[in-house]
C-alpha cells in the first residue's frame, strides 16, 4: 500500500488508498482487514478507516466473514459475468458510434495509447497495464460522442478495474489484449462500424471467459 497523497480529506485519502490496494491486488481476495492495522500502516486514526470500510463494504469491495470480521471480497464468476454483460453491450455501441462520429485527428491519440500499452507488455507491470487498458477503452467511449456510455459504466468502473487486473494478470493474454485493441481501432479508422462493434463485443466476451475460467480453476470447478 502506498503512502497517502495530500488529501482533500483524510477519509477520501484512506478510501482511495484501500480501494486502490484492493483493485491492484495488493490486498488479495479473502485477506482479513482490521481497522487498527490499516490505521497504523497509513498513519491515521481508526475513525476514517472505519468510515472508508463502510463505504467499501457498500460497494462490494469488502465483505463480512463471520468471526474473521471484514475481508476483501472474493472475485466471483457471477459478478464477472454480470459486469461484462453490461460492458459488452456498451463497448459494442461505443465502437459503432466512434466509427461514425470520430475525427482522424482524434484517432491519433488512440494509436498513442495503443503503442504505450504494447510497450508495457514486456515489463509485465499489471497495474500499469490495467491503467493503459482502461485508458484505451475510455478513449473509445470519449470519441463515441455519447457521454452517457461513460456515465453508465462509472458506477462499475472500479470493480471493472479490479476484474481487469485478474484478466491482465494472465501473462498469455497480455499480448492478445493489445492485438485485439489494435483491430478495433483499425476498424474504427476504416469506417467499418459493424466490424468495430463485433470486434469490441468479442474482445469483452473473451476477457470475461478468460477470467471466469481462471476463477473456476481456482475454486476447483
Amino acid at each position: 500500500m502506498e503512502a497517502l497523497p495530500k488529501p482533500t480529506s483524510v477519509l477520501d485519502a484512506v478510501y482511495v488508498a484501500l480501494r486502490d490496494s484492493i483493485c491492484d491486488g495488493n490486498l488479495t481476495p479473502g485477506e482479513r482487514i482490521t481497522q487498527d492495522e490499516i490505521a497504523e500502516r497509513l498513519g491515521v486514526s481508526r475513525q476514517p478507516v472505519g468510515q472508508a470500510l463502510i463505504l467499501l463494504k457498500s460497494q462490494g469491495f469488502v465483505t463480512e466473514a463471520g468471526r474473521r470480521g471484514l475481508v476483501v471480497a472474493p472475485l466471483g464468476t457471477d459478478m464477472v459475468r454480470d459486469i461484462y454483460e453490461i460492458r459488452s453491450s456498451l463497448d459494442e455501441l461505443a465502437a459503432r458510434l466512434a466509427t461514425r462520429r470520430s475525427r482522424p485527428d482524434e484517432l491519433a491519440r488512440g494509436y498513442e495509447i495503443l503503442e504505450h500499452g504494447k510497450g508495457l507488455v514486456a515489463a509485465g507491470d499489471v497495474r500499469e497495464l490495467v491503467k493503459a487498458d482502461m485508458a484505451f477503452h475510455g478513449f473509445i467511449y470519449g470519441i463515441s460522442g455519447n457521454p452517457l456510455i461513460r456515465q453508465a459504466l462509472a458506477a462499475h468502473w472500479q470493480q471493472l478495474r479490479r476484474v481487469m487486473a485478474g484478466v491482465i494478470g494472465q501473462g498469455s493474454y497480455r499480448e492478445v489484449l493489445w492485438t485485439e485493441h489494435e483491430a478495433i481501432l483499425d476498424a474504427i479508422r476504416d469506417g467499418a462500424a459493424e466490424r468495430a462493434a463485433a470486434l469490441s463485443r468479442r474482445h469483452v466476451q473473451a476477457a470475461s471467459e478468460a477470467l471466469c475460467k481462471k476463477l473456476d480453476a481456482k475454486n476447483g470447478l
